[in-house]
């Protein structure tokens, strides 16, 4: 396989850990570039001990912790951007309610402590196996197990607490 069909391959996939994991929108394309050139570096290394899509993710994982320190060091206040207009009004509602219920998740997912969010994205929403998990993030199964339980979890008690909010607010509470 060459590594333009790597990159073609798993380039959706990069850019969805990476906004998963706390890079913003508009930093992405830089992650996604750094992803692929550390991958093209060190594709002669890959061993085949896991799957690409697996090596790929733990690129994509350091790289996302690289991008929060950093933006943690330089006191950034990371907002969303505003979608593009496209063509027709129809296209525009679709996309903004796309843009919603994405910025909905990633503000959910945000609220999980890291383990927990890295180990619900990986098995969740990109069906990883919890045997890729557990040798990509160097831990026993039982502990992605644990972790998956704990994320769901939280996860679910978020969402309840925001659903709470939401209402309080449409009834006119303070939310």
């Amino acid at each position: 396989m060459s590594f333009e069909d790597i990159y073609r391959t798993h380039f959706e996939f990069v850019w969805r850990t990476l906004r998963r994991m706390g890079v913003n929108e508009r930093d992405i394309k830089d992650g996604g570039q750094k992803v692929f050139l550390i991958a093209f570096q060190r594709l002669a290394d890959f061993e085949g001990r896991s799957s690409l899509k697996t090596w790929l993710c733990g690129i994509a994982l350091r790289v996302a912790s690289d991008y929060r320190r950093s933006a943690i060091a330089r006191h950034e206040v990371l907002v969303d951007e505003t979608p593009r207009a496209i063509g027709a009004e129809v296209c525009q509602l679709e996309l903004l309610e796309r843009h919603e219920r994405l910025a909905e998740l990633d503000a959910v997912l945000s609220e999980l402590p890291l383990d927990q969010r890295t180990v619900l994205v990986l098995f969740e929403l990109e069906e990883m196996s919890g045997d890729d998990i557990a040798n990509l993030l160097g831990v026993a199964e039982g502990t992605v197990r644990s972790r998956l339980r704990l994320g769901r979890q939280n996860f679910s008690r978020v969402v309840a607490a925001r659903r709470a909010g939401s209402a309080d607010v449409a009834a006119g509470g303070d939310g």
